[in-house]
């Protein structure tokens, strides 16, 4: 069974056929799915999915692309909403200084404050990390936060070394299945599989074969069968340890 650690459901790519297409997840073997919040509005529609649908769990923040429309009101109610059964986690936060979309300065301070909630609940936290490595990683250092996940990884090994030393997990989606991801197919071979979390990242990200279509949580099992071709172990025990560690990372029984 898989456990898709990261998709966006709520996105409006989804409109005609969310409910058909969340209801046939499990025939074709997934059995969690944790929708991200990246706004204050995704994050409600988040929480609201989940309340829905058993298998769904819901993560809520801002992401950076949103940070200059935040208010200090929304920090209050993501608190709120952290104290809900059904939010399994923070984010997704960070910093994009490839689209920069927000200010970079008002980026840093949503993502520092939101790093702040973090410190004192148990929940982790989900980062969002663009064309910005080093700097969340010593953001990330400096606060008190030591369990969460980097999505979409695409740093050097090294980096995910250290961010793994710290308590973190490294998000691995469709990406790995591109020609030109050799960087991340090197942090995948070299990294333990118990520190990898499986995500689709949809409706966007889709991995080869069926890259430049609508992505959904059907096609972890293309990112399942590249990391067990790259560690060369059966994509059997890819698929049993991601969602042993998922499970264990979001506190899911």
């Amino acid at each position: 069974m898989y456990f898709e650690s990261h998709a966006h459901y709520d996105d409006k790519q989804f409109d005609e056929d969310r409910e058909e297409l969340l209801l046939n997840l499990k025939n074709h073997n997934v059995g969690y799915v944790v929708n991200i919040g990246a706004d204050m509005k995704s994050s409600y529609n988040s929480i609201k999915m989940a309340e829905k649908y058993d298998f769904v769990y819901a993560s809520v923040g801002v992401h950076p692309h949103e940070a200059i429309n935040v208010t200090e009101d929304d920090y209050e109610t993501i608190k709120n909403w952290l104290q809900h059964e059904k939010v399994v986690a923070l984010g997704e936060i960070g910093l994009d200084f490839y689209y920069d979309f927000s200010p970079r300065d008002i980026q840093r301070q949503v993502f520092k404050k939101q790093l702040k909630i973090c410190e004192n609940i148990t929940k982790p936290v989900i980062i969002h990390s663009r064309d910005a490595s080093q700097e969340v990683f010593d953001t990330i250092k400096d606060s008190k936060v030591r369990k969460g996940v980097i999505h979409a990884y695409s740093g050097s090994l090294e980096m995910a070394l250290e961010y793994i030393k710290m308590g973190f997990y490294i998000g691995v989606g469709g990406v790995l299945t591109f020609k030109n991801a050799n960087k991340l197919l090197n942090v995948v071979e070299n990294i333990p599989l118990e520190s990898i979390l499986i995500e689709t990242d949809s409706p966007y990200l889709s991995p080869v074969p069926v890259r430049g279509t609508r992505n959904n949580s059907q096609n972890l099992k293309y990112i399942v069968k590249k990391i067990s071709e790259i560690k060369q172990i059966e994509e059997e025990i890819v698929e049993k340890t991601t969602l042993e560690t998922a499970k264990k990372f979001f506190c899911i029984k």
